[in-house]
């Protein structure tokens, strides 16, 4: 048998390495061409779920104990996208949400579990607002927080309400000059000097940047603990003793004013619509004494709750502010609109009563709930 020159035998050999060299060099680039594919679809999906994600308005309840018109609510949210929204209640220290405390799965272990008591024109409502805060921006798809009281009622339905609030990149926070009332307390300047002083409604809605600047304030915040001290009530309506010395209480009722100050002295009312969206009915007491006299909020009952009354403050469309001489106008997406989209005081009865007679945006139908029990 003739053997193949060593010449041929090694040009076999060269072939079989440039063969396998190549193979291997293919292979290779055959695995980074899929990776970089794979990395490519990964990035464009990411960059889709990230543009087709709604944000989230983050409903922000501040109750007694439990919600009286947790059915209402019920309603409402029933009509919109559970992605859209997100729900914080704040209830006092140990108080559940629970089947047996409310019937809306909407608000089931929706309570804050680090919650605190709170007294009436104290810095604890504010101590209490931040805690829900800080709760709705682990969620970093809240981009909205509405503050409500567990006597608001909504106005309008879901779609209608999560469109006028997203069209818009301001806060509303109702914001002016407090000339009148002489509750700011010289003791505050120069950290709050007097010319940032600000009043209005502790119902705001804020953008996610506003939020987070008041999670983080620890400068407004503590001069409104040491310098409002709520007043001392008579004896037969005190709920603790008088303070020895009194001269350090100043009764400025914090959460009318903790929220527009600390924006205006950040100077930032540049980026607010200067209104609230809860509307209140004000009225003069005094039915409780000399000494309790001052403007209460209307509570409404069964008997005014009315078409005719929602429908009258729906068609509010616009606010007179006395001490700056402005009257703001409402609008939503440049156009004219109602200023309100939602409204308090009302009692259980009433709101029921308005969710029956299809008063209200929201729709009842299907629900199995008893409205008027």
């Amino acid at each position: 048998m003739k053997r193949k020159p060593v010449s041929a035998r090694l040009r076999n050999k060269w072939k079989t390495k440039v063969f396998a060299v190549v193979l291997v060099g293919f292979c290779i680039s055959t695995v980074l061409l899929m990776e970089a594919q794979y990395r490519q679809i990964g990035a464009s999906s990411s960059r889709f779920s990230l543009f087709d994600r709604k944000p989230k308005i983050a409903f922000l309840f501040l109750a007694r104990n439990r919600l009286p018109l947790d059915l209402l609510w019920h309603e409402f949210f029933e009509g919109g996208n559970e992605n859209r929204f997100s729900i914080y209640v704040h209830s006092r220290p140990g108080f559940l949400l629970n089947k047996l405390t409310t019937r809306s799965t909407y608000f089931l272990d929706r309570q804050v579990n680090n919650s605190i008591q709170i007294y009436w024109g104290e810095a604890s409502m504010i101590q209490a607002e931040i805690i829900l805060l800080q709760h709705a921006l682990m969620d970093p798809s809240n981009e909205r927080f509405a503050f409500l009281s567990d006597s608001c009622i909504p106005l309008y339905n879901f779609s209608y309400t999560y469109d006028y609030i997203m069209s818009t990149s301001t806060s509303f926070v109702d914001s002016f000059a407090d000339t009148k009332e002489g509750r700011y307390n010289p003791k505050m300047d120069p950290v709050i000097p007097a010319n940032h002083w600000r009043k209005g409604s502790q119902w705001v809605l804020l953008t996610r940047k506003h939020a987070e600047i008041i999670v983080k304030d620890d400068v407004v915040f503590p001069m409104f603990q040491q310098h409002c001290q709520r007043k001392s009530l008579p004896e037969f309506w005190r709920d603790r003793p008088v303070p020895a010395d009194n001269s350090k209480e100043h009764n400025c009722i914090p959460d009318e004013h903790y929220v527009a100050t600390l924006l205006a002295q950040k100077g930032l009312e540049g980026e607010l619509t200067r209104r609230s969206l809860t509307h209140t009915s004000w009225d003069i007491s005094s039915s409780k004494g000399r000494e309790r006299q001052g403007w209460h909020p209307v509570t409404y009952k069964l008997a005014d709750a009315t078409p005719m009354l929602v429908q009258s403050i729906k068609d509010i469309d616009n606010i007179y502010y006395e001490t700056e001489y402005r009257r703001e106008w409402c609008t939503s997406k440049g156009k004219p609109a109602p200023c309100f989209l939602f409204a308090r005081k009302f009692t259980r009865p009433a709101a029921m009563r308005l969710l029956k007679m299809s008063a209200l945006g929201v729709s009842k139908e299907g629900s199995s709930y008893s409205f008027m029990r």
